[in-house]
């Protein structure tokens, strides 16, 4: 008898340390423990939300694949860009975007046939430390998706 009220304490004990309950009660800890269940379940449906919200927006993303890179170089930034499909307008939404950046490209190579692959030496028009490679890479992006939103 008396092994099963230290079996029981300790169930209790163990419920009061994994619910963070400050209850000394045994009904004070199950009430603790239940709203520690609910809160849990809640944060698992949350979770579970943002999940769907994530693999959504990775499903419309990925129905145009694309890789964007930009690295900076001593005076400028190497722009690689590729879609395994052909996109049309592409070129013209991302040298516009370089236009709005104030970079000027000095080098590029291009394919437009099968696929699109864009490789691009830009040099900063008069603004060294104005933008970063991150600026240029979200530039690039938003070009991305704005030339996808409009074809």
């Amino acid at each position: 008898m008396n092994s099963r009220k230290q079996k029981r304490a300790a169930l209790y004990q163990q419920l009061r340390s994994a619910t963070n309950s400050t209850s000394v009660t045994t009904t004070s800890i199950v009430v603790d423990a239940t709203r520690y269940i609910e809160e849990l379940k809640e944060k698992v449906q949350k979770l579970n939300q943002d999940i769907a919200t994530i693999q959504s927006s990775h499903e419309q993303s990925s129905s145009l694949p694309m890789q964007v890179t930009v690295e900076t170089l001593e005076r400028g930034f190497l722009i690689n860009v590729y879609s395994e499909k052909n996109c049309p307008g592409l070129l013209v939404s991302i040298l516009e975007a370089f236009e709005r950046l104030g970079l000027e490209v000095l080098d590029a190579r291009v394919s437009c046939s099968n696929n699109f692959r864009l490789e691009a030496v830009s040099e900063n028009e008069g603004q060294a430390d104005s933008i970063d490679a991150q600026v240029v890479k979200q530039a690039v992006v938003q070009a991305i998706r704005n030339w996808s939103e409009s074809s």
